[in-house]
């Protein structure tokens, strides 16, 4: 009799315990963990599909008449920045944090950013080092003519349009800050590489520095302990963003903000995360008590 009830009760605990496992199997499941949209358009300007990410904020409804101010991020690939710049705008933008409002990111996917991000240079070792440079003018006229027009026509935007990016990119910043700022109104410079063909970019004049500029425009440039630049010619990194700050300080304009932040803590590899979150303070400047 014992016998019995033991193998009936082995055989009791045995199914239980198979069912639980069953069960438990039945129930798992894998999702993948969305961030946002990709979205590939095909760009005249350049005669290529450019792939953008896009980062939406919680609550965002294509119906609801909410609109959101634009960051785009240059070196926006996944495996690039807009990841870890998309997490700084979400983290900022929390109801408990509220340093900045709540903002779509749009992450500019590389293809090749020494033709994108520069302009011609007469340095003939850097035309041969960098032997597809100097296509900038094509990359400003996508993004003016095609790209935010794509993006304020499919998303719920508002006419606060951010541009960040370093090293090249910062570079670019710098081209369409002196050349078409209007089309942006806040400008994340870091690391900027002004030593581009001597440092030539310096000299350019611009439509920001005339008493008459009118759109209100918010710069902040930054720099890390970063030393001397890949160049023939010394140049010192540091010296070369101070140099474009000061430069725009001196603007006949009163609707021109700048900031300058020296960052001696971080390096030309670790600065653009800090950075842009400094930029938010600069930008969105709040009184705590």
């Amino acid at each position: 009799m014992n016998k019995i009830i033991t193998v009936i009760a082995f055989l009791f605990t045995s199914a239980f315990l198979f069912s639980q496992t069953s069960k438990s199997k039945s129930t798992e499941t894998t999702k993948p963990f969305v961030l946002g949209v990709i979205e590939e358009i095909q760009s005249k300007e350049l005669g290529e599909k450019r792939i953008l990410n896009i980062y939406l904020p919680e609550g965002y409804k294509p119906e609801d008449a909410t609109r959101y101010p634009v960051i785009y991020v240059l070196d926006g690939s996944a495996d690039e920045d807009f990841i870890h710049i998309a997490g700084l705008v979400q983290f900022n933008s929390f109801e408990w944090i509220n340093q900045i409002p709540k903002s779509i990111v749009v992450g500019i996917a590389t293809v090749d950013r020494r033709r994108d991000f520069t302009f011609p240079t007469s340095i003939e070792k850097d035309q041969k080092r960098f032997a597809t440079s100097g296509h900038s003018d094509k990359f400003i006229a996508f993004i003016e003519k095609e790209l935010q027009p794509f993006i304020d026509k499919k998303y719920k935007t508002t006419p606060s349009k951010t541009i960040m990016g370093q090293s090249l990119g910062g570079l670019l910043e710098t081209e369409i800050l002196l050349k078409k700022p209007a089309l942006f109104n806040k400008y994340v410079i870091v690391s900027p590489s002004i030593w581009w063909n001597n440092g030539s970019i310096l000299n350019l004049d611009s439509p920001i520095f005339q008493e008459n500029f009118s759109p209100q425009t918010e710069i902040y440039i930054a720099v890390g302990k970063e030393g001397l630049t890949p160049t023939e010619i010394p140049r010192v990194m540091e010296v070369d963003a101070n140099l474009l700050a000061e430069k725009i300080k001196a603007t006949k304009s009163k609707n021109i903000k700048v900031y300058f932040d020296y960052l001696p803590q971080e390096n030309h590899a670790t600065i653009l995360h800090p950075a842009a979150s400094n930029s938010f303070k600069f930008f969105y400047p709040q009184i705590r008590e």
